[in-house]
């Protein structure tokens, strides 16, 4: 029996849930996702004006489809409860540019621009579902409602130039502690 599969989801009271079939929609004040699951049992329980989902395996009897489900079943509850989360609170990552001459700017609403050490600037297209700020030169915010966008978006950043392990220079998460390795000695 999954742990994280039999915990119920609870919904705040922003938040509106279609279930159409095997189509799963949340909708709230920052937006709305959707998703499609199968051999997953996906229920809405309201008692005392308090609204749950509560998600179990379909099993059929068929041994594959049984072991099927009961592998994804903690996977679709935590799926779930992440879009919940997005519509109505939203996720954010943050990234800091650690290096002498190391700097990040906005050119508009769907640009980022980043000075890493290379001989030209990097440019980077925002996706239309994301939100990025740049506060300071040397932090970068992300924004958005879904948490797989989000962090995908933040390691497509961090990915131009990741922290090397001498000098602990480059793109790193808010918070991230690099391992520095000690150099050459003569």
């Amino acid at each position: 029996m999954s742990h994280i599969g039999s915990k119920e989801i609870k919904i705040p009271a922003n938040v509106t849930i279609e279930l159409v079939g095997n189509k799963i929609t949340v909708k709230g004040k920052n937006g709305s996702l959707s998703l499609v699951h199968k051999n997953i049992l996906v229920d809405l329980l309201v008692e005392n004006n308090a609204r749950h989902i509560i998600v179990k395996p379909y099993l059929t009897g068929a041994k594959k489809s049984d072991k099927q489900a009961s592998i994804l079943w903690g996977t679709y509850r935590t799926l779930i409860d992440n879009m919940v989360t997005g519509v109505s609170q939203g996720y954010s990552k943050s990234l800091s540019l650690v290096g002498v001459g190391y700097k990040a700017n906005m050119l508009d609403k769907h640009r980022l621009s980043l000075k890493v050490g290379y001989s030209i600037d990097l440019l980077y297209n925002i996706p239309s579902d994301i939100k990025i700020e740049c506060p300071k030169p040397d932090l970068i915010n992300i924004y958005g409602i879904d948490k797989q966008r989000v962090n995908q978006v933040a390691a497509e950043i961090r990915a131009y130039r990741e922290p090397e392990p001498y000098k602990g220079k480059g793109i790193r998460y808010v918070g991230e502690i690099v391992r520095t390795k000690e150099g050459k000695k003569k």
